[in-house]
């Protein structure tokens, strides 16, 4: 009995010494998150407002070094020492101060670093409308309502207006105020145009709007809405597919819109094929709507997110200031200091 105890021990020890595993622990990330304010980074806009601190600082004084007012009681009784009350007033007193310091802290534009929502990346839109005399009339107010419905749609997008017949007029350069384009199409009105302006030529068109896109659009995707009506004279003979190739490499994607019931002319087919657009027939408000938001989305607009950047920060001290005003004014119903 006595060599299995002795035998039993070591065992006991052993259990006795042996150490409990060691959990591992992983390190927390306090890193901030995608759209969360980082406000271990708070700074000012106009830090040299802060200096208007020292005011209410020396405010301050004046109650902490206030001396207790006279007990003068009205029955000639003895009044109890009561120095909670003397804090209680204090407290109340500082309001209005700390009121001060909050707004001065606003008044400094207070910033923190964060995530604003992801930015629209522009398209450059370049509007190549027909202008000839076939295109007068009903045909000219179809694609005027029609534009400027798909100008409605792109808001964030820079618009370009050409007119076209046999010469071409660059009538408003890229601008992302597109009002002003809408406010231009009633003079695109082809019964005002010049008699050099009577004939089609598309090839001469595309190529001059490619000269325009490439001065103009620095950044962003390209893009030309053809709106004709009629054949080309400028497209044989294997042209259209050098046009088509010329607008490709400049990154440029051509939609065109056919307003005639008759078919989409071969050529211009062929060339908005190499550009990787498409060819269209609109005869109708409807037809013409159905259009350009099929092109609104084969082309959708793109967002790109951005990095952090500084942004107002006014949420905490305006949520502070208010708790301090109803503090203030609870304490206006019965801590208020008289001198007597």
């Amino acid at each position: 009995m006595a060599a299995r105890a002795h035998r039993r021990r070591p065992i006991a020890r052993t259990r006795a010494n042996r150490r409990a595993p060691q959990r591992k622990c992983r390190p927390r990330d306090f890193s901030p998150r995608n759209g969360s304010r980082n406000m271990t980074q708070l700074t000012f806009a106009h830090p040299w407002v802060l200096v208007f601190m020292a005011i209410p600082v020396l405010l301050a004084w004046t109650v902490i070094a206030r001396a207790p007012g006279v007990v003068s009681p009205a029955d000639h009784t003895r009044q109890r020492a009561r120095p909670w009350l003397a804090r209680t007033l204090g407290f109340f007193d500082a309001v209005p101060l700390l009121l001060l310091v909050v707004a001065i802290a606003i008044l400094a534009g207070p910033q923190t670093l964060q995530h604003p929502r992801r930015e629209r990346s522009l398209t450059n839109i370049q509007i190549c409308l027909d202008v000839s005399g076939s295109m007068s009339g009903r045909n000219h107010e179809l694609s005027k309502t029609a534009i400027e419905d798909f100008t409605r749609a792109r808001e964030g997008d820079a618009f370009g207006l050409t007119l076209f017949g046999v010469q071409q007029i660059r009538w408003m350069p890229l601008t992302k105020d597109l009002n002003a384009i809408r406010n231009a199409l009633p003079f695109a009105n082809p019964e005002n145009q010049p008699s050099h302006m009577g004939g089609t030529m598309i090839g001469s068109a595309l190529r001059f709007c490619l000269q325009n896109m490439v001065a103009e659009a620095q950044t962003g995707d390209r893009l030309i809405v053809l709106v004709s009506d009629g054949m080309s004279g400028d497209l044989g003979g294997g042209e259209a597919e050098k046009v088509g190739q010329e607008l490709k490499d400049a990154g440029i994607t051509v939609f065109h819109i056919h307003i005639d019931e008759s078919d989409v002319p071969a050529e211009v087919r062929d060339l908005v094929a190499v550009t990787g657009g498409d060819a269209f027939a609109g005869t109708d408000t409807g037809s013409l709507k159905a259009i350009f938001n099929h092109i609104d989305k084969m082309k959708p607009a793109k967002f790109a997110p951005v990095g952090t950047v500084p942004l107002d920060e006014f949420g905490p001290f305006a949520v502070v200031a208010l708790a301090l005003l109803g503090l203030h004014g609870f304490g206006l119903l019965f801590a208020r200091y008289t001198p007597w």
